[in-house]
Order: C-alpha cells, then structure tokens, then sequence
C-alpha cells in the first residue's frame, strides 16, 4: 500500500493572505487567477477554473478545477502556455479573429447583439 499524503485547497491556502485576483467569464467556464503570499511572503497563483452544471433534480452546482503555480515555475508555465497558443494560432487559425482574439465556442453577449443586429 502506498502511502500518500493529500492536502485539500484550503490545507494548502491556510494561512495565505490574497494580494490580487483577476476574473475572466469565458462562456459557461470562470477562471479566477488569485495571487496569494505565504507568511513567508512569497508569491504564488492558484488558477481555478469553475464551470456551472446543471444536476439531474435540476439544481445548479459548479464543479472546480484548481492548480497551485509557485514561483519557481512562473517563467517556464509561461513560456509553455505562450507555445501552444502559438501552436494552435499556426495550425487553427481559424478560432481566432483578424485582431489575434480568440472565437469562443460559446457566444458572448457582445456575439448576440451582433447576430440580433444583423437580423
């Protein structure tokens, strides 16, 4: 048997005071970006992604997805996540727009009023 030990999030986040957030909507998916200090004030990212779902009764409930990015790794999960956007603004250049933003599967309230406009 092994022996594993597991922290839950907020095992993790205990004791860590949050220095900035940012919020991005993006279809029926939140992603929240959290900048946080341990006490020995260092800086780390959780990126959580939040997506609503709808139960079988019918009651909505959001299922979390969350990684813990500490600062040793900023430059190099930076460096990788600029790569395959890269990667797929070379070989899917369809899913963006003329001005390098990317068409989201889901339509925005922006998407709505254009198509209500053109009708």
């Amino acid at each position: 048997m092994n022996n594993f030990e597991f922290k839950r999030d907020k095992d993790l986040d205990e004791g860590a005071e949050e220095i900035y957030s940012k919020v991005v909507r993006a279809g029926r998916r939140t992603y929240f970006f959290d900048v946080k200090a341990t006490r020995n004030d260092d800086y780390y990212i959780t990126v959580t992604e939040s997506r609503k779902k709808t139960e079988k009764d019918g009651r909505f409930s959001f299922e979390k997805h969350k990684i813990h990015l500490y600062k040793e790794d900023f430059c190099k999960f930076s460096e990788g996540f600029e790569e395959v956007v890269r990667f797929i603004r070379e070989h899917k250049p369809e899913c963006f727009r003329p001005d390098g933003s990317a068409i989201s599967s889901y339509p925005s309230a922006t998407d709505e009023n254009e198509t209500s406009d053109e009708q």
